[in-house]
């Protein structure tokens, strides 16, 4: 999501066509097979034919922003540049979020994650809590965690809280880790969140203390192992494996299980659906999961 990825970073959408007949640059069959298999090999994205006339359009910005004559020297410059790797799958990546976006997930967020939290920490002193935001795209997402669970822990930086937020996109990390977004990103957001943004001209910017709860890091999650052990509270990877096939999502989700505490929550996209038993994992709403225990 994608963080892979990653609200979120997301593979291409089905829409975007290209005319073959004036494209810059030849694109054959076997260009295509061998790119959609390195997208799957590196990302786990898998690209169906529908996708091809905008893998091209993506990618064709690489070969003119490289000077590369043809599809043939960017397979090459693939296979042997690591670098190139990351643009390629940046390049692949769309990127949609929003503020507050699927406001149920943060509805329970706050009633069965942060009050709970609350009420435990003061009966048994134990103040540490971990979120994941698998596929944290340009930040919204991990950004509005932070608000939901500084609203509702009191006095937070004398608790031991984390957000990890992770995605496989280097630009789209660079953006969130600096708090900017356009002005009209905050339209939606909830009066009660709004005193966490500043306005500097044709922006808004978040507060320090919602920025300290998060810590982002670029991470492909067809990695193996995650350089992390957990366990979390709550892991968000929402509107990301709807582009995985059926064998990378079943694992995946086997991934994230052990990496939820027992009575841990899963959060997952709209669009998206778990097939199938999924060992340790039980129904607790409309695209939510609780881990067993």
């Amino acid at each position: 999501m994608p963080t892979v990825r990653g609200g979120e970073a997301r593979a291409l959408p089905a829409a975007e066509p290209a005319d073959s007949a004036a494209r810059e640059f030849a694109f054959s069959d076997a260009d295509f097979r061998n790119l959609a298999q390195l997208a799957y090999r590196f990302a786990g994205i898998s690209l169906s034919e529908s996708k091809r006339n905008l893998l091209y359009s993506r990618l064709s910005r690489r070969l003119r922003s490289l000077g590369l004559n043809d599809f043939s020297e960017y397979r090459d410059l693939l296979e042997n540049d690591e670098r190139e790797i990351e643009n390629f799958i940046n390049s692949i990546s769309t990127n949609h979020t929003k503020f507050f976006r699927e406001a149920h997930h943060f509805d329970h967020l706050r009633t069965h994650v942060a009050v709970p939290f609350t009420q435990a920490a003061a009966a048994s002193g134990n103040r540490r809590l971990r979120i994941w935001s698998a596929g944290c795209s340009s930040g919204e997402e991990p950004y509005t965690i932070a608000l939901v669970l500084k609203r509702e822990i009191r006095n937070i930086s004398g608790y031991d809280v984390r957000i990890l937020a992770t995605d496989i996109d280097t630009d789209v990390l660079n953006r969130a880790a600096r708090g900017e977004f356009a002005g009209s990103a905050a339209d939606e957001v909830p009066k009660p969140y709004l005193d966490a943004f500043a306005r500097v001209g044709d922006k808004v910017s978040m507060d320090g203390e919602t920025r300290a709860l998060i810590t982002f890091r670029r991470l492909n999650l067809m990695d193996e192992p995650w350089p992390f052990r957990g366990p979390f509270d709550a892991i968000f990877c929402r509107n990301v494996m709807i582009y995985f096939d059926g064998p990378t999502k079943a694992k995946l989700i086997q991934r994230f299980v052990k990496h939820i505490r027992p009575g841990g929550w899963l959060y997952i996209g709209h669009s998206e659906s778990l097939i199938g038993a999924h060992p340790g994992l039980q129904s607790a709403g409309r695209t939510i999961y609780r881990r067993d225990g």
